[in-house]
């Protein structure tokens, strides 16, 4: 009885593998523009599809960053000053995007930009704080995809958006998953639109990686920022306890963050280059084998699972 199941199965998993094994041909005439790459996952992906071949168009947030990774690449990428929260820098980084590509369109855009900070317990932060990573993660993701569409339609492309599994399920305070979650939702109704046109949309998901973003000094300096600014009376109300029990689970995230970023930048090439690219791509086993099923559960149990090691406010006491 179970042979034939078994056998079923196998063949299914088979053509799933042969489906997503295969690779579009002539990926050298093929232009991807990239946010994001000054460090992490643009510049190492940005070198990664150099090297494969295809024409990049890296966008760095400073001089800098676009003159070291373009030592380290070949002259076929070409690197542009962009500052996704600024509308002006978007829209000249576009007509730039189509000088170059021409009656080619843009094979493809990979929107990566993204900053974790400002973040912390909600009662800490502004409405400032909020804004400022929106205006990366959410807003400039918008801004950026809306001027490239055009190049992208006339190419029938993809669009790669940069989420998280924060934007699955929320794990930490402050604007980050609010972002994430913008950028899941933002994606699906794209999606659902440029099927029309034949343009693929898909979202990667990573868990926790070794980056820029999550070093541990950003996260402790940023941390202590919002600390300092406290009125007495709210410091008072947590206490100093339940804000060196935050350094403490920093230190034990650092510790758990995966250093390979390569299978992050893999699955963007994969939404690059297969013929059927998945919708979604969660990288890392702590998205697919914890915070994917954890975000499935009833929320009573979510709730209390995500505050069992949570420290009390000196109030509470």
């Amino acid at each position: 009885m179970w042979l034939p199941l078994l056998v079923v199965l196998g063949l299914i998993l088979l053509y799933r593998w042969y489906r997503q094994s295969r690779i579009l041909e002539n990926l050298s005439d093929k232009y991807v523009f990239i946010t994001g790459c000054d460090s992490g996952f643009g510049n190492l992906l940005a070198r990664q599809l150099d090297r494969r071949g295809m024409k990049v168009l890296a966008a760095c947030l400073t001089e800098k960053g676009a003159e070291e990774l373009r030592k380290e690449t070949s002259s076929r990428l070409q690197t542009v000053i962009l500052d996704v929260t600024n509308s002006q820098s978007v829209s000249s980084a576009a007509k730039w995007v189509s000088t170059i590509v021409g009656d080619k369109g843009l094979w493809g855009l990979v929107n990566n930009a993204g900053i974790s900070v400002p973040c912390g317990t909600t009662e800490w932060l502004k409405k400032d704080d909020f804004s400022k990573i929106l205006n990366v993660n959410l807003l400039g993701v918008i801004d950026v995809t809306i001027n490239l569409l055009p190049l992208i339609r006339k190419a029938r492309g993809r669009v790669v958006n940069v989420a998280s599994i924060a934007g699955r399920l929320t794990i930490c305070s402050g604007g980050y998953c609010i972002s994430k979650y913008g950028v899941e939702s933002f994606s699906d109704s794209l999606r659902r639109e440029m099927r029309l046109f034949d343009v693929k949309v898909c979202i990667v998901e990573p868990g926790f990686f070794n980056t820029q973003i999550t070093s541990e000094e950003l996260l402790k300096k940023n941390m202590k920022s919002n600390w300092e600014r406290l009125t007495e009376e709210v410091k008072k109300s947590y206490g100093e306890e339940y804000y060196k029990k935050g350094y403490d689970f920093l230190d034990g995230m650092q510790q758990n963050c995966n250093k390979k970023l390569s299978l992050v930048t893999d699955c963007m090439e994969h939404a690059l280059t297969a013929v059927h690219p998945w919708t979604r791509y969660s990288v890392g086993w702590d998205a697919k084998l914890i915070f994917l099923p954890l975000s499935y559960l009833p929320t009573v149990f979510l709730d209390f699972l995500l505050t069992i090691g949570q420290p009390k406010p000196a109030q509470m006491d």
